[in-house]
């Protein structure tokens, strides 16, 4: 055993004992949910599109989640995870390797048509013919206590610059305001509703916020945001939901259609978002989705991916949100493995695009 594990493994042993010694018991077992209990809320028929014209997301200065379960038990399941529970995934996580990002981007600027390059984390670059989109863009750490796996390798200054950004939601794995800083002040940004103070203070003032299924065209392609099965937070002081979440169906100028989910869990209303058009590739977001009892009404694990994709009907698959911070049990580089069992599974390993840190896939 090495001594970085010996040494968590005897924190860990002294926080036990002491939560033991000062969280009530009646704490301890309300913390974890009953692991048969529904992670979401079925919308038992309802119709997503309806829903969002009659702003049902929308509550008194928060927004709601429709399709979400009720978190008024988290912080005691957030004490009971990190005090409590045994990380199935142990033994494996001093394996997790450091993979610093190199990309040659010259092939994607001279690509002619569409293509998807997945930087790290959840951050992706699509160029569409003369078009930049950069997605949830995450340069570097985001906080001191939460390693880095894959730091990057290359100029910033080589990317393609991006024209549009488009921020999925506010957690600071996705909105990273240093990144946004990195880039031009003039770069137009795309969001859901409710980040004119993170933006404001980056100096950001080209922007578009959109409530779900509000859409933006610059003339030749299409972007709409839709709803996600997630939540957001920037201050735990001012509390959750302050700010909107979701997905995006980008309808790009170059013909391929591209569904980014950003981080959502699992529930029964993907296919209605696969409904209206066809969707040429899912791009999910499948990390930290262990342990379930707690990270199931916040991320898909790659079972629920793969059921997602079958309900949104696309062509082809790929995933992200893994490979450079552990945010939950499994070891950043488990997600693929696990991802191609599940395809495997279901006869759908022919559709999955296994791109890894730093490569490409060309239209």
């Amino acid at each position: 055993m090495s001594r970085r594990r010996f040494m968590a493994r005897l924190a860990t042993g002294f926080k036990m004992a002491l939560a033991g010694q000062l969280l009530p018991r009646t704490v301890l077992a309300a913390a974890q949910p009953e692991a048969s209990a529904l992670h979401y809320r079925p919308l038992n028929g309802n119709n997503l599109r309806e829903m969002a014209r009659r702003k049902m997301h929308h509550g008194k200065g928060i927004f709601l989640n429709p399709m979400g379960i009720a978190r008024d038990k988290r912080f005691w399941q957030v004490l009971s995870w990190k005090l409590f529970h045994k990380n199935a995934y142990g033994a494996f996580l001093d394996d997790q390797p450091t993979t610093p990002v190199t990309i040659d981007w010259q092939p994607v600027k001279s690509h002619r048509g569409v293509s998807v390059t997945f930087i790290k984390h959840s951050t992706l670059l699509i160029k569409d013919l003369d078009k930049v989109l950069l997605i949830d863009p995450v340069f570097g750490d985001i906080f001191w206590f939460i390693r880095d796996y894959s730091p990057l390798a290359f100029d910033l200054a080589d990317m393609p610059q991006p024209d549009h950004v488009l921020i999925t939601h506010g957690h600071y794995d996705h909105l990273d305001k240093p990144s946004l800083a990195a880039l031009n002040p003039g770069t137009h940004v795309i969001s859901p509703l409710g980040y004119d103070r993170e933006f404001d203070s980056v100096g950001i003032r080209h922007r578009t916020q959109l409530d779900w299924y509000a859409r933006y065209t610059d003339g030749r392609r299409e972007i709409t945001c839709l709803p996600a099965n997630h939540w957001t937070m920037r201050n735990p002081i001012v509390g959750p939901n302050r700010s909107l979440w979701g997905g995006y169906l980008i309808r790009t100028a170059g013909g391929p259609t591209i569904y980014i989910s950003g981080d959502s869990a699992y529930f029964d209303g993907f296919e209605q978002l696969g409904r209206e058009t066809d969707i040429d590739l899912a791009i999910f977001n499948v990390g930290a989705y262990a342990p379930r009892w707690f990270m199931a009404p916040s991320h898909m694990n790659p079972a629920e991916c793969v059921r997602a994709f079958k309900e949104i009907g696309a062509r082809k698959l790929m995933i992200v949100h893994w490979g450079t911070f552990q945010l939950g049990d499994e070891p950043v580089h488990f997600p693929p493995g696990d991802m191609k069992k599940a395809l495997e599974e279901e006869g759908l390993l022919s559709r999955w695009i296994p791109l890894g840190l730093g490569e490409s896939y060309f239209f």
